[in-house]
């Protein structure tokens, strides 16, 4: 069957169209992506501007009618945390249900980080042992651990790039004194929450999905997207601990063109590297390999275990 999923988070809503059927991997056959970053339409008390709003409409409109124009047969909607997160997230639901006709599922944080690790699981396999799974997104930051396709430990940290990047790095190239602040801040919420999976020992296998982290990847010297799925990338502690002062010193203008950093995510990047340096670090994570699949993914293939016959 074809099936499509949109996923509105809170950088981009991006509609992914596969041919899929029980027992075999998801065939990608169309992408349809615009970057909202409804994580910077927000106001001073979290809540997604009107201006935010119609545009979200506007976005989701479209990418039903392309859903529509490649022939799937059931889309997958659903938010993650730029709308679980906001005060006026059952309206924003509510006009999004009335104006386009569109249910949106909103995911929590440790849904994300169950889905996300199916995913990471059924991309490298139960040779890969016990995995860690680290994702970056606009929003929040997702660690999940495990053995099997449920992860043992999961969860979900406010440590987004988007989300930081809004409160934290105003300035272009940013303030050293707000970098520190910002450094201090996440290894703080990250050490917190490093116990729950410590107690399960080291991980076999480390892994990170996310533009962010295969951004990072592609400015430390991994393969271009253009090289294929199948091409191994991996990201050293030691060169992204390299990168973390070259980034902080850059523009948004020249973090642009550095290889494989969209105009989009160029603003974002020292947050991200920011976060993912500190999950490294107190993760005890030397080098981690990107992993293709992710979020997306991962409720595909939820979808397709529930399918009779499956």
């Amino acid at each position: 069957m074809r099936l499509g999923v949109l996923d509105v988070g809170s950088n981009t809503v991006h509609l992914l169209v596969v041919d899929a059927h029980p027992g075999a991997r998801p065939l990608p056959a169309h992408s349809h992506k615009v970057e909202l970053r409804l994580a910077e339409l927000l106001g001073d008390d979290g809540a997604i501007s009107d201006a935010g709003v119609d545009r979200l409409v506007a976005v989701l409109d479209d990418a039903q009618r392309a859903a529509e124009d490649k022939g799937v047969e059931e889309v997958l909607p659903f938010a993650t945390s730029a709308i679980r997160e906001a005060p006026n997230a059952d309206a924003v639901l509510a006009r999004v249900q009335e104006e386009t006709g569109i249910t949106l599922s909103v995911l929590t944080g440790a849904e994300e980080a169950r889905l996300t690790f199916l995913a990471a699981r059924r991309w490298f396999g139960w040779s890969a042992g016990k995995l860690l799974v680290l994702d970056i997104g606009g929003g929040s930051l997702e660690v999940a651990y495990g053995l099997d396709e449920e992860p043992d430990a999961a969860a979900s940290l406010p440590l987004g790039a988007g989300r930081l990047t809004a409160a934290w790095l105003p300035g272009d190239p940013p303030d050293p004194a707000d970098i520190r602040a910002l450094r201090r801040h996440v290894r703080t919420e990250i050490a917190r929450r490093v116990g729950e999976f410590s107690r399960h020992g080291a991980p076999d296998h480390t892994v990170a999905t996310s533009k962010t982290f295969k951004q990072l990847a592609r400015i430390a010297g991994a393969a271009r997207s253009s090289d294929g799925l199948y091409t191994e990338r991996r990201l050293t502690r030691k060169a992204l601990q390299d990168w973390v002062p070259k980034l902080a010193g850059m523009t948004t203008a020249q973090r642009t063109a550095l290889p494989g950093v969209s105009d989009g995510r160029a603003p974002q990047l020292l947050a991200g590297a920011l976060v993912a340096e500190a999950a490294m670090e107190l993760f005890e994570v030397e080098e981690l390999e990107i992993c293709p699949w992710a979020l997306r993914e991962g409720v595909i293939l939820r979808r397709l275990d529930h399918l009779p016959g499956a």
